[in-house]
């Protein structure tokens, strides 16, 4: 049961994406009609595969890592800590980071990575940037030979179907019917593009993201049937 997990054996974390160039006149021939036959039942007549490319970062093929936002509970007699930090940069350098963490602070078998959709998104993007990169992969990332009960990987979308799936539920929204403080009080996935690229903001990425990994450890702490956390008990580090 979700209740019997050690919250300190959690890391909480989120992603953000963007694609790999600014323009699609920077892809080479040879990626453009790539991009072209793996988005063209998505775009179907409605978007041209320029006008589509805003889009890439969704793929890991033909996105790119900017941040990764990570959070763990310190708990001390009945007091918490929530403990959140990002690491961004170039993405050779923050998947590293990010694998040091893994590999140094939660390689231990009780340890579990803890995303909202991150196993359909979060946990293979960022194991498939590893391998393009030529890094190995971390335990806690590596699935190859593991049943399902052996994957050290919790998801708080799939956690909130109770079986069913056949929808999807937003971070946003699970939020707002928890009463868990709204996480998209400034920018959304769709301008991460835009703040990146034209804005060169990644400080407002960085808040963005580590407010998105806050709201996982509260939506986890709602389904514990515990009360969230306040102010006081998040700290930057």
């Amino acid at each position: 049961m979700l209740k019997r997990l050690n919250l300190e054996h959690i890391l909480f974390l989120d992603i953000e994406t963007v694609p790999q160039f600014a323009h699609y006149d920077e892809l080479d021939e040879t990626t453009k009609m790539l991009w072209e036959g793996k988005t063209k039942y998505q775009r179907k007549d409605d978007f041209t595969p320029e006008e589509f490319y805003d889009r890439a970062g969704i793929w890991a093929e033909f996105g790119t890592i900017v941040c990764i936002s990570v959070g763990y509970f310190k708990i001390v007699g009945e007091e918490r800590q929530f403990r959140v930090t990002s690491f961004h940069g170039e993405e050779t350098t923050l998947l590293k980071d990010f694998k040091n963490l893994l590999e140094t602070h939660f390689n231990k078998t009780p340890h579990v990575l803890c995303a909202h959709n991150g196993k359909e998104f979060d946990f293979p993007y960022i194991a498939r940037r590893m391998v393009i990169h030529g890094i190995d992969l971390p335990f806690k990332l590596n699935l190859f030979g593991k049943k399902p009960w052996e994957v050290p990987h919790l998801d708080t979308l799939e956690l909130w179907k109770f079986g069913d799936y056949k929808t999807f539920t937003s971070l946003k929204l699970m939020a707002h019917v928890l009463g868990i403080p709204s996480p998209k009080d400034d920018i959304d996935g769709s301008e991460v593009r835009d703040v990146y690229y034209e804005e060169n903001d990644i400080e407002r990425i960085s808040t963005y993201c580590e407010k998105d990994t806050i709201t996982v450890a509260q939506i986890i702490l709602r389904l514990r049937n515990e009360p969230i956390l306040i102010a006081n008990e998040i700290v930057s580090v």
